[in-house]
């Protein structure tokens, strides 16, 4: 309150200063990045993925979109290390809304694997689900055709506190296999490119919504082959860990002699409890309107579905975004 009657007294004894001073649509939010206070600017960040991934690319035109549009939001999208260190942003503070594979999240919210020394992580609350990501098990050997092929050979696990290194533990444990049976390296999307172009490694395990990144450059100084499975040790996959689902990617996503059979798991948008339920909800509207306003922004945009985004059940929804599914007519959970 100080703040506004400071800037009124400012405003009548500098009257040229008048039009800056109403066209600023951040003054006076004393909540600073959780934006409560209605008619200011809700600055929000926004932890991504790191830059060769498909997080960072489609956050930053998310974020793009709900800053420039009429929503009441700043959002800066940031470079991120994986699901895992996004929760853990959410936690620390250092972030107030992040992508997050849908496994990783549940096992935040229950305390398992990831977070089982930690503990469940509870203050935070589902946006939407985008899109699906799939396991892309990528290799410039077309020897390795299989799964069971990689017996022996030196694999990226995905990088430290990411949720792709569960996912590669689930995918060999399918084959009855386990790190024991490879020699595992831990490194990023862009990492893991690099040292299959030096031939460091034989294989890496990344998991995004494709077409990523990170194989499309590698494709283009070496071949690159993606590694099927089979619909047997789909289903033995899926019948263990039910937050997976069966996924086709179509061979010309990569230039690919046929269609590779895998699975996925949901790119979830999440939040900190602590931001307010108007700025939330601005920001769902914002991810629905730019799928029919920006759509060529990025191919994702395409593969964002009303009804996929309210199916998360393993965490509830933040507020605002439950308000604008209802207005949708779409009831979910939320706190």
């Amino acid at each position: 309150m100080k703040k506004k009657i400071q800037a009124l007294l400012a405003v009548a004894v500098v009257g040229v200063l008048a039009m800056g001073l109403a066209g600023c649509s951040s003054g006076g939010n004393d909540e600073g990045n959780k934006g409560n206070a209605s008619g200011d600017t809700a600055n929000l960040r926004f932890v991504t993925g790191g830059e060769s991934g498909t997080y960072y690319a489609y956050g930053n035109v998310l974020a793009q979109y709900a800053t420039n549009g009429d929503y009441g939001l700043g959002v800066t999208a940031l470079s991120g290390n994986g699901s895992q260190a996004n929760v853990q942003a959410l936690q620390d503070d250092d972030a107030d809304v992040a992508f997050c594979q849908s496994d990783v999240l549940a096992y935040a919210y229950e305390g398992t694997n990831l977070f089982e020394e930690d503990g469940a992580y509870k203050d935070f609350s589902v946006v939407a689900s985008l899109y699906q990501e799939q396991v892309q098990i990528v290799t410039c050997n077309p020897d390795i055709k299989s799964v069971a092929d990689l017996k022996g050979k030196t694999v990226s696990v995905g990088a430290a506190g990411s949720g792709v290194y569960f996912n590669a533990i689930d995918v060999l444990a399918a084959y009855d296999m386990t790190l024991e049976d490879i020699t595992p390296v831990y490194q990023s999307f862009g990492d893991s490119a690099d040292s299959l172009k030096d031939e460091k490694i034989d294989t890496a395990f990344i998991v995004a919504g494709a077409p990523t990144t990170a194989i499309t450059d590698l494709s283009t100084t070496k071949t690159a082959y993606l590694v099927s499975m089979d619909q047997a040790h789909v289903d033995k996959l899926l019948k263990a860990s039910p937050y997976y689902a069966a996924a086709t990617i179509a061979a010309d996503t990569y230039g690919l002699d046929a269609d590779v059979l895998t699975v996925s798991v949901g790119a979830v948008v999440i939040a900190n409890d602590s931001v307010s339920e108007e700025a939330i909800y601005n920001l769902t509207k914002s991810l629905f309107d730019g799928a029919e306003n920006n759509a060529s922004a990025h191919a994702k945009y395409n593969e964002l579905d009303m009804e996929e985004a309210a199916s998360v059940t393993s965490v509830p929804y933040h507020p605002g975004a439950a308000k604008y599914f209802e207005e949708q007519g779409i009831t979910v959970a939320s706190k």
